[in-house]
């Protein structure tokens, strides 16, 4: 019989195994694009990323395009959200950011929350906040 007891020390007292997106997963890609690209033809070439989406989020933030940001960050989670259920998450576990190829979902689900909280819709924030706690902690820090 397997021993469960290395979930107790990795913080996953649920014994829920991490989701980690593949390793050549778009963000990969998109992340090396995404050094000397524009975001917005990145994310026309590239639309199942997450990170390109995130960015774009990040992007229209630093612009006072609130809106915008909230939509491309909530573009981004679905796509990101995609991809994990094709990856065998099944709603709940960690996501570690410590896997590359996870940042960028991980990215657009704390835009979803920053954007959310600035445009006064706590409860959205309030679960986001959840949603990153059980992914991966650390990012709460």
């Amino acid at each position: 019989m397997a021993d469960r007891t290395d979930n107790l020390t990795s913080g996953n007292l649920l014994g829920i195994p991490e989701t980690r997106l593949p390793d050549d997963f778009v963000d990969v890609q998109v992340a090396e694009e995404l050094v000397d690209g524009d975001p917005g033809e990145i994310a026309g070439r590239h639309l199942e990323s997450p990170l390109a989406w995130a960015t774009l989020a990040e992007d229209a933030l630093t612009d006072g395009d609130l809106i915008a940001a909230y939509a491309y960050a909530r573009t981004g989670y679905h796509r990101g959200l995609d991809a994990l259920r094709r990856s065998g998450w099944r709603g709940q576990g960690p996501i570690p950011a410590s896997h590359a190829p996870n940042r960028g979902f991980l990215r657009a689900l704390a835009m979803l929350g920053e954007t959310s909280r600035r445009l006064g819709d706590e409860a959205e924030a309030d679960r986001v906040t959840a949603f990153l706690r059980e992914a991966d902690p650390t990012l709460l820090d």
